[in-house]
């Protein structure tokens, strides 16, 4: 008889095994908390330059048999997101691929599928589930074209269709924006050979190719027009994934996506549900040895470590020069290396071969102590979480111990061959947002004022002493068309200073700022070492004379805590109220993991507590007596403009 083996789970094995096991026993919703580590480490063991591995996809299959509200039950903080898929083709071949890749992301998601061919029915009735879901993903291919098309067919049929193709997504898209709760995913469609050969002259098949591409750049461009609206490329999937399908599976099943385009397009899905959520990441710290150079310091000496003039010192200066593209875009750079410090300078100072420099990094630290540790204090000094952090390493050991003691940051995992550093780095998109602001740009130097501010603050005798020699200026009235992208942006990015946590999108801001009764109020700022832009906001509705206000939410960024400008915009925002004969002003604090420190802001500002709600949201009023209004900060210059709306 043969001997079973049971594998344990508290067995060191392999991420896929570990989760098998725990699905085994039943105890993989009361595990959850572990699925983004071990989808992690299969992620990681993929080809860099491919599609992603298919492990995640098997992990895919067992995480979407799990009752969703019992993983709630077990882990009642974990974010979910819902995704309606629609399309023209057989796509239940999404569901794994999409269900791990959300899941890597720390998001439970719930999966609907429509019916087989039925996109457009779907997106016409507003209420169908992409109406009412959070990404709603609609999966396009040729056939949507070449389904419509007489026999036998022109370049010129294929013209009409696609111009009346265009035209129809279009419309849809608006109703969608008008309509739609959340975000409609599109893409552009592969053209295939097979379909591209069809046309025997050569002429005809250059048209078509025009007239292809011009249809995708259409579809491209509707991201640009709306808001709510994004469009996957599928170019560069196929590219690194292979052949479109598989010719039996398309025509006998109508599966027009093979598993590894399916698997291509998940992940994008994933990273843009990840950007939706506010979890874009904000500083990329690493490794010098053998990352941004080829070599060992310590034991090369400069004239020994190269980033050019040899074949492989060329593969990282190629590196330096991308790690560089991401921080001229707002990305903060940190240098983390087990290495003495001045050398380092000086290679950074003054190394021919050197695209990055010291002035590019607004922290570099180098030395022998753990780099986790080293992780720690640089988020401290930039006044970050660590889970804003991705951290490239060579060393397997380091990016083990990083992974394991601080499971917020993102692990890229070098390895020793360097022109596979730059798809590394690249292949998850942790930087993704939705658009570039003059905020995003800027950030870096913003950063670097910060240690002008700690000098200051570290000569200065008292906080209060301090503050008023920073010379803090504050500018607070409602938002400006161009800074909606901006405020949609702190919104979904600050998780310190905000008071409900609640995500919106550039619509959701025009749409408050545009309402009748909505206050979208941005917080500017600046001080004697510069101008910090765009820091916050403040969101109110039933803002009408007579009326009670309604504080929705309240965010300030990070980097200007604790200098008074918060209670300088409460305090106006008060005085206004008052002025304009409203009869109270109410606000709500929604606890997280992370805003714990301005539980009580509202308090402070003379707000009464009225009661609390079973997710532990607070409710508070202000009445608005004049004994009880607050007073501005005495330090802090504002300039409040409420009444006015901005354009």
């Amino acid at each position: 008889m043969a001997t079973v083996v049971s594998t344990a789970v508290g067995e060191r094995t392999g991420p896929l095994d570990r989760l098998r096991a725990l699905h085994a026993e039943g105890r993989l919703a009361d595990a959850y908390d572990e699925v983004p580590g071990l989808l992690s480490e299969l992620a990681a063991a993929g080809d860099p330059a491919g599609p992603p591995a298919p492990d995640l996809a098997r992990a895919g299959q067992l995480l979407s048999r799990l009752d969703r509200e019992e993983v709630l039950r077990e882990h009642p903080g974990t974010e979910t997101i819902t995704v309606a898929v629609t399309g023209g083709s057989t796509l239940s071949g999404l569901t794994a691929p999409l269900t791990a890749e959300l899941a890597r992301h720390g998001l439970l998601g719930r999966l609907t599928e429509g019916d087989y061919g039925a996109w457009r029915r779907d997106l016409h009735d507003i209420s169908s589930d992409v109406y009412a879901a959070d990404l709603a993903l609609c999966v396009l291919d040729a056939e949507i074209v070449f389904a419509e098309l007489p026999h036998p067919w022109s370049v010129e049929d294929v013209q009409r269709v696609l111009s009346g193709k265009l035209s129809l997504i279009g419309s849809l898209a608006e109703r969608y924006v008008t309509r739609g709760a959340g975000t409609l995913v599109l893409n552009t469609v592969p053209l295939l050979r097979t379909q591209l050969r069809r046309l025997v002259d050569a002429r005809s098949r250059a048209r078509l190719g025009v007239i292809w591409r011009e249809f995708n750049a259409g579809l491209l461009r509707l991201a640009a027009v709306h808001d709510r609206v994004h469009v996957v490329d599928l170019d560069p999937l196929i590219a690194s994934s292979g052949p479109v399908n598989e010719p039996r599976l398309a025509a006998y099943a109508k599966v027009q996506f093979g598993e590894e385009l399916l698997a291509g397009y998940a992940r994008e899905v994933g990273h843009l549900a990840r950007v939706l959520r506010g979890r874009t990441k904000k500083v990329l710290v690493v490794d010098l040895d053998n990352t941004l150079w080829d070599g060992i310091l310590g034991d090369d000496g400069p004239d020994g470590i190269a980033a050019a003039t040899t074949y492989r010192g060329e593969a990282f200066g190629r590196f330096q020069k991308a790690v560089g593209q991401i921080g001229a875009q707002g990305v903060l750079l940190a240098v983390c290396s087990k290495n003495d410090i001045e050398p380092v300078r000086g290679v950074l100072r003054d190394h021919p071969d050197m695209a990055l420099r010291e002035s590019d990094f607004v922290q570099v630290t180098a030395n022998w102590e753990p780099k986790d540790r080293n992780l720690l204090e640089i988020a401290q000094k930039l006044n970050l979480g660590v889970d804003s952090f991705v951290f490239a390493d060579d060393s397997p050991f380091e990016c083990g111990l990083v992974a394991r003691s601080l499971p917020g940051v993102a692990v890229v995992r070098l390895d020793e061959e360097p022109a596979l550093h730059i798809e590394r780095l690249l292949a998850d998109g942790w930087f993704d947002v939705r658009e570039l602001t003059a905020e995003d740009r800027a950030r870096a130097t913003q950063y670097r004022t910060e240690v002008a501010r700690q000098d200051l603050l570290e000569s200065a005798d008292s906080m209060e002493e301090y503050l008023a020699e920073l010379g803090v200026e504050v500018s607070f009235s409602p938002v400006r068309d161009h800074e909606i992208a901006r405020v949609s942006q702190v919104t979904l990015r600050t998780n310190q200073f905000n008071l409900t946590t609640e995500r919106l999108q550039q619509a959701d801001v025009r749409a408050r700022h545009e309402s009748a009764d909505g206050l979208v109020l941005a917080i500017r700022s600046a001080d004697r070492f510069g101008d910090n832009g765009l820091v916050g906001a403040v969101l109110v509705s039933g803002a009408e004379p007579a009326g009670e206000w309604h504080i929705d939410n309240m965010l300030l960024s990070c980097r200007v805590f604790a200098r008074g400008i918060e209670q300088a915009c409460l305090t106006a925002l008060l005085h206004e109220a008052r002025a304009r004969g409203a009869g109270a002003v109410h606000a709500r604090y929604r606890p997280t993991a992370k805003n714990h420190r301005v539980r009580d802001l509202y308090p402070s500002m003379g707000f009464a507590e009225t009661g609390q709600d079973a997710d532990g949201t607070v409710s508070f009023r202000h009445d608005l007596s004049e004994e009880n209004l607050p007073t501005p900060p005495a330090h802090v210059r504002l300039s409040a403009d409420i009444a006015r709306r901005s354009s």
